[in-house]
């Protein structure tokens, strides 16, 4: 019986302005260099990030499958795996920063442990943990909590209740949102939260244009709302 592939969690760059090995180790290359099959979330940005990686192979000699919200676990992931039990070994891809974290990767990663095969991550920029480092509030305990709910009053419960969390278990509390509802996300916090509570904006993390600040509350009502409309942010309330 042939021995089994490795899955290898590929980390890529999360800002299209940043060169592929100013956030990336530069050992990672010899990975993806040795693979020619790959599990992506995106064919086109996972094609672009390998180019821009420089890669040994010519891309149109590698495999791509699509593994994204659509996908559906089972069959299709299934069938992703199949290389792998046969001996081959592939690569994870995002579409930026870590994949299986806030990731649909995470599918095809259970996959592989039901079925024995070695899972291996990579070294690379995760948004979240590195907007927990810059914050200076609780890094021994902490939670991400993916995306609130869309409409308001939802939203503003969501709000509230992470509020608490954060002041009664002393635990940071980070979450995200569609780019696009960053500044209507950021006006009701400043609406429901209270004033001593800390408040975490980090904006366009790696790249040039990077934003991270704390304040509490209070401190960012009495200023401008930043700059964070259509820009990929994390928050953390503390």
């Amino acid at each position: 019986m042939a021995e089994k592939g490795v899955l290898y969690m590929i980390p890529c760059p999360i800002s299209d302005q940043t060169e592929v090995y100013d956030v990336v180790p530069e050992a990672n290359r010899r990975v993806i260099d040795s693979l020619d099959y790959f599990i992506v979330e995106n064919v086109r940005s996972a094609r672009r990030f390998l180019s821009k990686a420089q890669i040994a192979r010519k891309i149109d000699d590698l495999e791509f499958v699509e593994l994204n919200e659509h996908t559906v676990a089972g069959k299709a992931v299934e069938t992703m795996i199949k290389p792998l039990l046969a001996g081959r070994s592939a690569g994870v891809i995002s579409e930026a920063g870590v994949p299986g974290v806030a990731d649909p990767g995470a599918l095809v990663v259970e996959a592989c442990h039901r079925k024995g095969i070695r899972v291996v991550p990579l070294v690379g920029p995760s948004s979240i943990l590195l907007a927990m480092m810059a914050s200076g509030l609780n890094g021994q305990s902490f939670a991400f909590n993916g995306y609130l709910p869309v409409k308001p009053p939802e939203r503003g419960k969501a709000i509230k209740a992470l509020e608490r969390r954060a002041h009664v278990e002393r635990q940071s509390q980070i979450f995200i949102e569609a780019p696009y509802r960053n500044v209507k996300l950021m006006e009701q916090m400043l609406q429901v939260c209270a004033a001593e509570s800390m408040l975490t904006v980090a904006c366009d993390i790696t790249s040039p244009e990077e934003f991270i600040v704390t304040r509490s509350v209070a401190q960012w009502r009495k200023g401008e709302l930043p700059d964070i409309a259509k820009r990929p942010t994390i928050f953390i309330i503390g």
